[in-house]
C-alpha cells in the first residue's frame, strides 16, 4: 500500500475521527508490523513479520472485523504505553452511544500506532 497517509498525531486523530477509510487504517497497522504485498508474485511478504504474527496470521488480519487480532494488538501494547492516546492526545473516549467494536477497534489500531511510533523514535 503505497497510498497511506505519514504516520503522525493528526493521522492517527484522523483514525479516531472516522476520517480515514478502515482499510488505510488496516494498512497503517499492516505496513507497521511488516507486511508487504508483493505486486509481482501476487502475495503478502512476511519476511519482516514478527515470527507470533506470523504465524498466527500469514496475511495481515482486518482488525476492524477480527476480534482476535484486535486482542493481540492490543496485548502487544507494552503496559506503559495503554494509555498514550489520553497522554499524547488528550482523548477522551467515545460516548456512550458510540461504543460499538468497529469504534473501539479503530481506537485500538490508533493506540497501538502511537506506540508503534513511540518505540521507533527511541
Amino acid at each position: 500500500m503505497s497510498d497511506l497517509p505519514p504516520l503522525n498525531p493528526d493521522t492517527v486523530w484522523d483514525i479516531l475521527n472516522d476520517k480515514i477509510d478502515d482499510a488505510i487504517a488496516n494498512g497503517l497497522v499492516w505496513h507497521c508490523l511488516g507486511y508487504r504485498y508483493d505486486d509481482v508474485n501476487g502475495h503478502w511478504d512476511v519476511t519482516d513479520v514478527a515470527p507470533d504474527w506470523r504465524e498466527a496470521y500469514p496475511e495481515p488480519p482486518d482488525f476492524i472485523e477480527s476480534r482476535p487480532a484486535t486482542v493481540k494488538l492490543t496485548r502487544s501494547i507494552p503496559a506503559e504505553n495503554k494509555q498514550l492516546l489520553k497522554e499524547q492526545l488528550g482523548f477522551t473516549g467515545y460516548k456512550v452511544g458510540e461504543l460499538v467494536p468497529r469504534l473501539t477497534r479503530r481506537a485500538t489500531m490508533a493506540n497501538w500506532l502511537l506506540s508503534y511510533l513511540r518505540s521507533a523514535s527511541t
